[in-house]
This record gives C-alpha cells, sequence and structure tokens, in this order.
C-alpha cells in the first residue's frame, strides 16, 4: 500500500499537503468568523451578507477565472494567491480590520483571490498524476478534506474559544503561507499565452460553454450532472434540515450528527477507491448512481409518520450509505471529465461546469421550498427522486455507452 501512495508521485503530494494545510486553516476561520459575526452583531442577516459575500464574487468571476487559468502561469496562480491571502489576513491583524464592515469586505477580497486559485488547480491537478492513477489521487485528495470537516468545528471552536477571531485568522494567515510554500517546490511548466483586448477574454469565456456543447459525450455527462444536482440539491439544503428541526423536531446536535455520517460515509467511499477499486471505480458510476437513489428513498421512510419513532437512526443509516456511493458517483465523474478535457482547455470547462451548476442550483431550491409549505416532506422527497431515477434511467439507456467511454479519448480543442 505504502510503495502504490508513492507511486503517485513527489508533485502530487507537494499539491496535496499544500491544499491540506490550507484547508486545515481555512476550516478554522469559517467556523470563527460566524461566531465572531454573531457575537458582535447577533444579526441573521449580517450572517447572510457574509455568505452572499463569498457567493456572488465567485458566481460572477468564474468564467473570467477559467480564461485566466487556461492562459497564465497556473504554478505561479497557485502559490502566488495563496501567499496573497496569507498576505491578505497578516494585514488584517496588523492593521486592526476587524470590524463587521471590514472583514465583510475581506470576505469578498478572498472569495475573488479563492475563484482564481480555483480555476487555476482544477487545470493543474490532472498534469500531476498519471491518468491511470487519477481516480485514486482524486479520492486521497478528497480524503483529507472531509477528515477537516469532522474535526473543523470542534477546531474552530475551540480556537475562537482560546484566542478569538484574531487567533482563528493568524492560524489561517500561517495555513496559506505554509501552503504556498509547498506549492512553489512543484515542478510544472505550463507556457503562458498573455491576453490582448477584452474581446479576446469574452472569446475565451464562451469557448468553455463552447467546448461542452461542441463535444457530444461531454455534453451528455455534463447535462445528467447538472440535472441531478438541481433535483437532488435542495432535498439536503432544503428538505432535509426542514424534516429534521420542524417535523421531527431534532436538536442541532442530532442534525450536526447526520451531515457527519454523510462525511464519515464520504470518507468511506474514498478509501474504497484509493485502496482497492482505483481506476475501477469508472467502472461502477451507472451502478453506483441507481443505489445512491435507492438508497434515499429511505428518506420518505423517516418523513413518514408510521415510522417517527425510527426516524433519527434511520437518517443516520441513510446518509452514512449515501455518502459512500455519493463519493463513487462524484470521483469517477471529475476522473473523467479531468481526462477528457484537453489542458489547454480545462480550467475553462470546469468553471463553466460550476458556473451551470451554481447557476441552476437556485431554481431547484426556488421551486422546492414554496412546494414545502404544500405537501408533505414524505410525497415531496418520492416525488424528486422517482424523477431522478427516471432521468438517470433514460440517460443509462439511451446513452450508457457513451457516457461510460467519456475519457478513453480527448476530445480536439477548435479554435
Amino acid at each position: 500500500m505504502l510503495d502504490d501512495l508513492r507511486d503517485l508521485g513527489r508533485n502530487f503530494w507537494l499539491y496535496t499537503a499544500g491544499r491540506w494545510i490550507s484547508q486545515a486553516g481555512w476550516v478554522v476561520q469559517d467556523v470563527a468568523v460566524p461566531l465572531y459575526v454573531l457575537d458582535k452583531t447577533g444579526s441573521g442577516a449580517m450572517m447572510s451578507a457574509f455568505v452572499m459575500a463569498e457567493l456572488i464574487p465567485r458566481l460572477v468571476l468564474n468564467p473570467i477565472a477559467g480564461v485566466i487559468g487556461d492562459r497564465y502561469n497556473r504554478k505561479k496562480l497557485m502559490y502566488g494567491l495563496d501567499i496573497a491571502r496569507g498576505v491578505l489576513l497578516f494585514g488584517v491583524l496588523a492593521f486592526n480590520l476587524l470590524g463587521i464592515p471590514e472583514l465583510l469586505t475581506v470576505q469578498v477580497l478572498m472569495s475573488i483571490l479563492g475563484t482564481f486559485f480555483s480555476a487555476g488547480i482544477s487545470g493543474m491537478f490532472p498534469d500531476l498524476v498519471d491518468k491511470e492513477r487519477l481516480a485514486q489521487a482524486n479520492s486521497l485528495l478528497q480524503m483529507g478534506g472531509q477528515v477537516l470537516r469532522i474535526i473543523g468545528p470542534v477546531l474552530g471552536g475551540l480556537v475562537y474559544a482560546l484566542g478569538g477571531i484574531r487567533l482563528a485568522i493568524l492560524i489561517n494567515a500561517v495555513s496559506f503561507f505554509g501552503s504556498g510554500l509547498f506549492e512553489t517546490l512543484i515542478e510544472y511548466e505550463w507556457e503562458t499565452r498573455k491576453l490582448s483586448s477584452v474581446h479576446e477574454v469574452w472569446d475565451d469565456m464562451l469557448e468553455g460553454f463552447r467546448f461542452i456543447r461542441d463535444s457530444n459525450p461531454l455534453l451528455i455527462l455534463v447535462s445528467l450532472a447538472v440535472i441531478l444536482n438541481t433535483l437532488l440539491n435542495p432535498v439536503f439544503a432544503v428538505v432535509l434540515p426542514y424534516l429534521a428541526r420542524v417535523t421531527l423536531g431534532l436538536s442541532s446536535v442530532k442534525f450536526g450528527s447526520i451531515e457527519t455520517a454523510a462525511t464519515l460515509g464520504a470518507l468511506a467511499g474514498n478509501l474504497l477507491i484509493a485502496g482497492k477499486l482505483k481506476e475501477n471505480s469508472e467502472e461502477v458510476f451507472f451502478k453506483a448512481a441507481f443505489v445512491q437513489l435507492g438508497i434515499l428513498f429511505l428518506l420518505v421512510l423517516a418523513a413518514y409518520p408510521a415510522f417517527r419513532d425510527m426516524a433519527y437512526p434511520l437518517l443516520i443509516v441513510t446518509f452514512v450509505l449515501f455518502g459512500v456511493f455519493n463519493t463513487l458517483v462524484n470521483v469517477p465523474l471529475f476522473t473523467k471529465f479531468q481526462k477528457a478535457v484537453p489542458g489547454e482547455v480545462r480550467s475553462r470547462f470546469f468553471t463553466a461546469f460550476e458556473t451551470t451548476v451554481m447557476a441552476t442550483t437556485p431554481l431547484g431550491m426556488a421551486i422546492v421550498g414554496p412546494i414545502l409549505n404544500v405537501l408533505p416532506v414524505y410525497e415531496l422527497v418520492g416525488v424528486l427522486l422517482a424523477v431522478s431515477f427516471a432521468i438517470a434511467l433514460a440517460f443509462y439507456l439511451r446513452f450508457g455507452e457513451t457516457i461510460m467511454r467519456v475519457g478513453e479519448e480527448v476530445p480536439e480543442v477548435i479554435g
């Protein structure tokens, strides 16, 4: 097993160490900032403002970031933006910019820097690992983030209790510098192609979407992913909190334990891919998708009045299993994308895909939210899952072979 992990190569482990370090710092700050904002203002509206300050710049700038990620040196973008975020946070501490308006501005700036950072690394990562090891590499990279999500709330809360917001920001600033140090050691070459006009930026932005449109296998797989995300994301973002808190009256601790169960399941799924399935995980993509949907039908039982006494343990089991099989869907999905998309358009592809997902997700939530006031939870979940299953089955029957071949050949970039 150790030899197998070493075979992933020096570049992969430098990249992974950098990502884990920066994620650890960000988890601490991400827990501490909401606590600080609530302590200072007691305002839920201000909390929403901080969330929007992170999401809106990302949504607006994502396509432009994809252009930069494909045009300019990805390694320099990676370590440069990590170090820039560290400098920004040290500046916050040095100049005592800890008022709510100042921190809100910092949140916007961190979101902007993070958007360009993410675009660069999405194009870079698949070049650091052999294609035959991508699924294993993706799963190992995700495992660190999942461990941090499990311990993050406790760690962030402890840091905030001991040193307040200043200590949390200091830890995050140091983590960005540490991450940048690892990233400077990565061996990666990328030829910069400078932009000469605003028109060129616009044309490059559209090329990410055109690339998806012009590659039929990718268009089919992206369409399936976006449709299922639009239908199922509201189940977790809207329906689950409503079911847990309003319908079942579960405590905040029990609700948090359901989310932790999903993370533990995802960690188990990544261990399965990293240790056993590896590249064979792509072969179980559709099987895992159907099993995942089947598992979610247990939510119908959990919401049904006759099973009220069993609802909490049923939810725990459901989300552990869901975490496992959701990982067996998502890792092969992104591995297929990474293999199928050529390096020169990869950042734009992933930002176009992410932008599409972010743009369509609110649509599902806007529809599902009001329906909760009309239909019982178990009926709404049952309808969403039945529609999702029917769509997945239709794609499998009509395009199954095409989807399974995604990644075997790299489409040509036109233009």
